[in-house]
């Protein structure tokens, strides 16, 4: 093992022990509200992996069109960026799916969820299989996900989403980005 993984290694390992040896010599325990914000890790994982599970049940909910659960991994200042290029704020997009203006009938990742953490902010993107209706057309493809989500007040939420559609068929699509009057 190469010096600079073992001086890591010992370092987590040297903080994990403080963060048990400490309250337990001190008599000091955690607050009711630190220990429901860390209730849910597990040994040898970090805040920002309970991410992908996070994510999973905010697109659950979005099929549902159960908004309030949605809504409480989401940020105030959520916004969406939609594939046709348009932005969505939490209002707009949640209003939304409460109006059936967008119907996911699937919205679930066909693929890893990769998280990215960087101190009390992380990016995860994913490729996510889509089937909806939106404002009244069925629209079925692949597309990516990317997102911003950040740890504020001791919960994680999505701050910004982009989606970006694969298109089913890469001649039209080429087709609908030529400049106009070129067809």
């Amino acid at each position: 093992m190469n010096t600079r993984i073992q001086a890591l290694t010992a370092g987590a390992l040297a903080a994990i022990a403080a963060s048990v040896a400490i309250p337990a010599l001190t008599g000091a325990q955690a607050s009711p509200a630190h220990s429901a914000r860390v209730a849910h890790s597990r040994p040898g994982t970090s805040q920002a992996d309970l991410l992908p599970a996070i994510e999973r049940k905010r697109l659950r909910a979005l099929v549902d069109a159960d908004t309030a659960t949605a809504g409480r991994s989401m940020a105030a200042d959520f916004q969406a960026v939609t594939p046709a290029g348009d932005t969505l704020s939490l209002h707009d997009y949640l209003g939304s799916v409460k109006a059936g203006v967008i119907d996911y009938l699937v919205f679930k990742p066909v693929s890893r969820i990769a998280v990215r953490p960087s101190g009390d902010s992380a990016a995860l993107r994913y490729k996510v299989s889509f089937d909806l209706v939106a404002g009244g057309t069925r629209v079925t493809h692949k597309g990516w996900i990317t997102e911003l989500w950040e740890r504020r007040d001791g919960r994680w939420l999505i701050v910004w989403e982009q989606a970006t559609a694969i298109p089913n068929n890469f001649d039209l699509f080429l087709q609908a980005i030529e400049p106009s009057g070129q067809s």
